[in-house]
């Protein structure tokens, strides 16, 4: 009896506990991985390669946007990582030569020329052509789609912040307790400290006395607060980016498993697809009878030419829309017979409209030229059709690997607009149908493809041409009388608003990028219009 009363007081004295009641914990947010392990052992290797990483990085590209210095600095990022994958125990994956080829490529092509357009595309497609590299090295990504990619790319780019502490927490936890890499330790943090006070007395010096001043300086010149910030920033900013992203990449919190996340009813997606084919249908039939084979009543006021010079941006769009919709179907629905089939017509009616805009483009050019815009746009209908291939033979065989086949194909196609130098190809056709004058007749030969144009006369627009399209206006502006000389010895501002002022505005650009070329920021471009300038005014 007492015992039980006992027990019964004992249960009594304790809070009663709510069934099934599990205690969760959030998940850690850094793992510990192997790679991680491997990276904190050896931060003997990877903080002071990572730090000469950024200081390559800040001595290539400080005041660099485009110079030979460039490739030079992508050859050491390929380098950076090999050394790193070696120290990870990572062996390099099959097809990796194929990013790094196209990478190495693309960085000669910006060297090689003055377009700013055509050096912000390669640079972004270098960005995207390392990020899938590393995302290949670290992750099995042979099943990965474009929107596996693109999401992990995202990911990767902004939850490496997370990784904010660890240069500094590594380095803490190596160097703790080893007493005998104290020495050095400490003589890389007084190396640190002295660098930025050898730059103050160095200044103070130079002010104070009048020869040290003149010895040192050549020196001073260059050495400015504004530059000091500058290089600083890049070295620290690389740094830091750099070690965020490989220790973010060997904690592996990306999943490699590929969702099917085809689990819609294909009945919506058939329904969607066929009215979409029935309207392109009817239209690919119109573009076939009306403006390939030129028959058939136009509408009132409209004449062939009229017809053929207008749609082709919204016929580009429609094409860009269909890819989106056709690989949507495809990732999201299941699968289909029915559908496979309503997608390949769709596919097929979308080569008629890739091949109706680009005929549009082209007649378009006939009458008005060429112009960046114009030719991209040729350039991404090529891409287009030839996606579209791809996207019919994955619809056929589904074991057809897309994305790496998209992957080549834009890069490769892009490696050919980005060396063919568009503003050379730009000023070669316009220049070549201008008149040199008002009084000049303009002659054409019976069948030229400009034969039912006016002469080019948009001036302005050559000004605005990059320093590729030099060998073709120089040559051009030494016959209209233009004085090259100016280019070194006088203000070329005071003709641009004349309309046959336009090669000064030009000239005055070729000295803006030609000024300050040194073995650093030499580009092949801008160097052959700097030559060609002195050889026409030696003459």
């Amino acid at each position: 009896m007492n015992e039980n009363n006992t027990s019964m007081a004992s249960g009594a004295q304790q809070p009663a506990q709510p069934p099934n009641l599990q205690v969760v914990t959030p998940p850690p947010m850094a793992q510990e991985t192997e790679y991680t392990k491997r990276m904190k052992e050896h931060f003997h290797f990877f903080g002071p390669i990572t730090f000469l990483y950024a200081c390559v990085y800040a001595l290539c590209m400080f005041r660099n946007d485009a110079g030979v210095a460039f490739p030079f600095f992508i050859a050491a990022s390929l380098l950076y990582l090999c050394f790193s994958l070696s120290k990870l125990e990572i062996t390099l994956q099959k097809g990796s030569s194929f990013y790094m080829v196209s990478m190495v490529l693309l960085a000669v092509s910006t060297f090689c020329t003055d377009d700013g357009r055509i050096i912000a595309l390669n640079k972004t497609g270098i960005f995207l052509l390392m990020m899938s590299l590393l995302l290949k090295q670290f992750y099995d990504t042979s099943k990965w789609k474009l929107g596996k990619y693109f999401d992990s790319i995202f990911v990767m780019t902004f939850a490496c912040l997370g990784c904010l502490p660890r240069p500094f927490s590594d380095g803490m936890n190596y160097y703790k307790g080893k007493q005998k890499n104290g020495k050095v330790w400490y003589a890389v943090l007084g190396l640190i400290i002295a660098v930025p006070l050898l730059v103050v007395v160095l200044l103070l010096l130079s002010s104070a006395d009048a020869v040290f001043r003149d010895v040192t300086g050549r020196l001073l010149d260059s050495i400015s607060i504004e530059n000091i910030f500058n290089i600083v920033f890049r070295v620290a900013f690389l740094f830091m980016a750099s070690y965020m992203l490989l220790a973010y990449l060997c904690e592996k919190h990306i999943s490699e498993q590929v969702k099917d996340r085809r689990t819609g009813e294909p009945i919506i997606a058939i329904t969607v697809t066929t009215l979409l084919s029935a309207i392109y249908l009817l239209f690919s039939g119109i573009q076939i009878i009306y403006l390939f084979l030129g028959q058939m009543q136009l509408p009132e006021g409209y004449t062939y030419a009229m017809y053929a010079r207008e749609g082709f941006f919204q016929l580009l769009a429609v094409s860009i829309l269909n890819l989106v919709i056709v690989l949507m179907c495809m990732s999201l629905f299941k699968e289909s017979k029915v559908l496979k089939v309503v997608l390949t017509l769709m596919s097929l009616c979308t080569f008629i409209m890739i091949a109706s805009s680009a005929l549009r483009m082209i007649i378009y050019i006939r009458y008005y030229y060429m112009t960046f815009l114009r030719l991209f746009v040729l350039w991404a209908l090529v891409v287009l059709f030839l996606l579209f291939v791809g996207i019919i033979i994955n619809i056929v065989k589904e074991s057809f690997p897309l994305f790496r086949y998209g992957v080549v194909v834009v890069t490769v196609l892009y490696l050919a607009l980005s060396f063919s130098h568009p503003d050379y190809i730009i000023a070669s056709i316009n220049v070549a149908n201008a008149a040199y004058d008002d009084t000049t007749k303009w002659e054409v030969s019976e069948g030229d493809f400009f034969q039912n144009s006016q002469p080019y006369r948009d001036y302005r627009y050559l000004s605005e041409l990059s320093a590729d399209a030099a060998p073709v206006l120089l040559p051009y502006m030494a016959e209209l009388g233009y004085d090259l000389e100016s280019l070194y010895t006088e203000d070329t501002w005071e003709a641009y608003h004349d309309r046959m002022g336009f090669g000064y505005h030009y000239m005055e650009h070729l000295r803006e990028v030609t000024e300050h070329l040194n073995i650093r920021t030499f580009n092949v471009s801008r160097y052959m219009a700097k030559k060609q300038m002195e050889r026409l005014c030696a003459r």
